[in-house]
């Protein structure tokens, strides 16, 4: 099972459509939720999406997806349960 890609940093750039955390638009949102939709589909996703990213944000969704992969949940829900 691939997990998915969202680290639960949910807002959209208004003129990319994509989401600032996870760097998905919405149609690719919806294409990982359906249940047919191929490992090998979310694999090459994954990799458009890291494309898409840099810099600090290209870091930050790398740490806490490979958190999210380890641990069930993204940095982010983890530091909201702890304060």
């Amino acid at each position: 099972m691939i997990v998915s890609p969202c680290i639960s940093i949910c807002k959209s750039d208004p003129i990319t459509g994509y989401c600032y955390g996870c760097g998905r638009n919405n149609e690719e949102k919806r294409i990982w939720k359906d249940e047919t939709t191929t490992d090998e589909w979310k694999k090459n996703n994954l990799i458009e999406i890291e494309k898409r990213l840099d810099g600090w944000q290209l870091k930050s969704f790398r740490e806490s997806y490979e958190y999210k992969i380890n641990n069930g949940i993204p940095l982010y829900k983890k530091n909201i349960k702890q304060k």
